[in-house]
C-alpha cells in the first residue's frame, strides 16, 4: 500500500467551482514564466506528462484526445468542404494535429500568444506537435484577437477557438467584438468552434457565449458535451456557430469511412453529443 504521507499530489483548487482536482506526482520537470502566464510541467504516476499553466491543469498525455478531438473533428465534418482553418490558441498543437489529418484542409494557421506553450509542448509532448512541419501549417506567436479583427473578409471556413478559460490571455476570445471579427472573416456556412466550459459548472457562461454569438449575426448553434476527466466535473463542452445557415447534420459518411486513427471520436460518438441533455436544452431555452 502506498505511504500517502509520502506521497506527492498536484492539486487545482477551483474556488468559483467550490471543487478541487488531484493527480499523484513523480517530479516536477520544469517551470517557465513567459510574458503572459506561468508554465510548469510535472511527470505524474498515472497520466503521464501533464501541463499546468497558471496553476490550472490543461493536457495530460493520457487524456488529451477528448479535447484535441472533440474540438476538432465535429466542426470539420460538419462543413460542406473546410479548405482553409485557423487555430485561434491551440499552443500545445494537439488540435493542429487532428486538423491536419483531413486531406482536403489545405491551410491552417495557428496564432498562439504565447511560445512558451508550444516549446513546453515540443519538449514534453512531442506526440502532439507531430504535424507541426506539415507544409500546409503555419504556427505563428502572436495576438489571436487582432489577428482576427485584420483577416480578409470571407477568407476562412472554419476558425477554432482553443483558448484557456475567460481570464488574463483567454478572456478576449469570449465576447461580441471577436465573434464580430470571426463572422466577417468566415466564408458563407463557415464555422466557429470554441471550447465553451464546463456546462455543469459553467452554465451562465455559456448562456452568455451563446447567447453573444447569435446576437452578432450567427445563424444556427450547437453545443456538443464530452468528457474531460481533468477539468472541473469531468463534462466540457465545445460550442459550434455557424455563419448565414442552419445545421444540417454533418458528414456522417465521410466521418464513418475515415482514413486515420482517432482514439474518441467517430460518427457515432458524434450523433451521441448532438443529443442535448435536458438541464441545458432548459438553460438555451430559457
Amino acid at each position: 500500500m502506498t505511504n500517502l504521507d509520502q506521497t506527492t499530489w498536484f492539486t487545482e483548487v477551483s474556488d468559483r467551482d467550490g471543487s478541487a482536482f488531484s493527480l499523484r506526482i513523480n517530479k516536477k520537470l520544469e517551470e517557465k514564466q513567459s510574458p503572459f502566464q506561468k508554465v510548469e510541467m510535472y511527470e505524474t504516476t498515472d497520466f503521464g506528462n501533464l501541463m499546468i499553466i497558471d496553476g490550472c491543469t490543461m493536457v495530460t498525455t493520457r487524456e488529451n484526445f477528448f479535447y484535441h478531438e472533440m474540438i476538432s473533428h465535429p466542426a470539420l465534418y460538419s462543413h460542406t468542404n473546410p479548405k482553409n482553418v485557423v487555430i485561434i490558441g491551440g499552443g500545445d498543437c494537439g488540435t493542429l494535429r487532428e486538423v491536419l489529418k483531413h486531406p482536403a484542409v489545405e491551410t491552417v494557421h495557428q496564432i498562439d500568444i504565447d511560445a512558451v506553450v508550444t516549446e513546453m509542448a515540443l519538449k514534453y509532448f512531442p506526440e502532439l506537435c507531430e504535424s507541426n512541419n506539415d507544409p500546409r501549417a503555419t504556427v505563428m506567436f502572436d495576438d489571436g484577437i487582432k489577428f482576427m479583427a485584420d483577416a480578409a473578409p470571407e477568407s476562412i471556413d472554419i476558425i477554432i477557438v482553443d483558448g484557456t478559460d475567460p481570464v488574463g490571455p483567454g478572456e478576449g476570445l469570449f465576447n461580441h467584438a471577436f465573434y464580430t471579427s470571426c463572422l466577417k472573416a468566415l466564408r458563407s456556412g463557415g464555422i466557429l468552434v470554441q471550447q465553451s466550459e464546463s456546462p455543469l459548472m459553467h452554465m451562465p457562461l455559456l448562456v452568455e457565449m451563446r447567447d453573444a454569438m447569435q446576437d452578432v449575426g450567427f445563424a444556427d448553434l450547437q453545443t456538443l458535451p464530452f468528457p474531460q476527466p481533468i477539468y472541473p466535473s469531468g463534462l466540457w463542452s465545445v460550442t459550434l456557430a455557424r455563419k448565414d445557415e442552419n445545421f444540417a447534420g454533418f458528414r456522417e459518411h465521410d466521418a464513418n469511412s475515415a482514413n486515420f486513427d482517432t482514439e474518441y471520436y467517430n460518427a457515432g460518438i458524434h450523433l451521441g453529443a448532438l443529443a442535448t441533455p435536458n438541464f441545458m436544452k432548459r438553460a438555451f431555452n430559457k
